[in-house]
């Protein structure tokens, strides 16, 4: 058992491919696909955040995902830890929720993070056929010429350098990889719109607003209990504004707006510039 070691990684997308049977702590929300990228590697378990649950318990999602296949997984408070960072949700993440195959180990919610990855080094490696995911999806809702496209990822780093001026809804949250800048958020864009992970433990999941201010870039997060996270369209079509940054405060945009009413304003005004 001593070989077995606790990978952790920012995201599941990231994972080194050494954490082939391993157990992972991913600073990656909980959803089906985050889920499905830890689990692609064949692993004995992975703890991802619980990003506030939120609405259609989305950040949870990947727990039965992961029972179908017999991964042991669980999820961490976002209050007690940060999203983003697997290193601090290993440090100091507390278990929320855990899946059928993760209690049959002894995990439980209330544990320490770290606690819950040690028994999960007991399970065998799980080298499954995956079911298919529906997450991971990027669509285009709005292609006038003259105006902002407005496009729709599920997750961020889907972005390219070709959506510069767009605005972008994606699906994921406004962390910053383990609490520092990068370069998620390439392209210079229009404006921008994430799901708040439910804020999290100091800020985290909201961190990537401030950041953007330096870009001058507006941007801003729906609640993660008005809109599911990981599902850009609903984003768009459900979210309510939770926080903005002051780029798109400087535009008029302010908590408690819903995102569609907000991007529709931001296309009027780029209508009467052309004027």
């Amino acid at each position: 058992m001593e070989s077995v070691r606790i990978v952790t990684a920012s995201s599941s997308a990231t994972l080194p491919a050494d954490c082939r049977g391993q157990v992972v702590v991913s600073g990656s929300y909980g959803g089906e696909y985050n889920a499905w990228h830890a689990a692609k590697w064949g692993i004995r378990g992975v703890v991802l955040c619980d990003a506030g649950v939120g609405c259609d318990r989305a950040g949870v999602k990947g727990l039965d995902y992961l029972d179908r296949v017999g991964v042991p997984a669980a999820t961490a408070d976002a209050m007690s830890c940060h999203i983003a960072d697997g290193e601090h949700i290993l440090e100091h993440g507390r278990v929320s929720f855990v899946n059928a195959a993760a209690a049959a180990l002894g995990c439980m919610p209330g544990e320490t993070v770290r606690d819950c990855a040690g028994r999960m080094k007991a399970g065998p490696v799980v080298d499954a056929t995956l079911p298919a995911i529906s997450g991971g999806q990027r669509f285009t809702v709005h292609d006038v010429p003259g105006e902002p496209k407005v496009i729709c990822t599920d997750a961020a780093p889907m972005l390219t350098l070709e959506d510069a001026g767009a605005i972008a809804v994606t699906g994921s949250h406004a962390a910053l990889f383990r609490g520092r800048p990068d370069d998620v958020i390439r392209p210079q864009l229009h404006a921008v719109f994430f799901s708040d992970a439910g804020v999290g433990l100091d800020g985290a999941g909201i961190a990537r607003l401030a950041d953007l201010d330096g870009r001058a870039m507006p941007a801003g997060t729906v609640s993660a209990d008005s809109a599911p996270i990981g599902d850009a369209r609903r984003i768009l079509a459900e979210g309510v504004l939770s926080h903005v940054n002051r780029s798109a405060a400087a535009l008029g945009l302010a908590p408690g707006q819903r995102l569609r009413d907000a991007v529709d304003g931001l296309l009027r005004r780029a209508q009467e510039a052309r004027r």
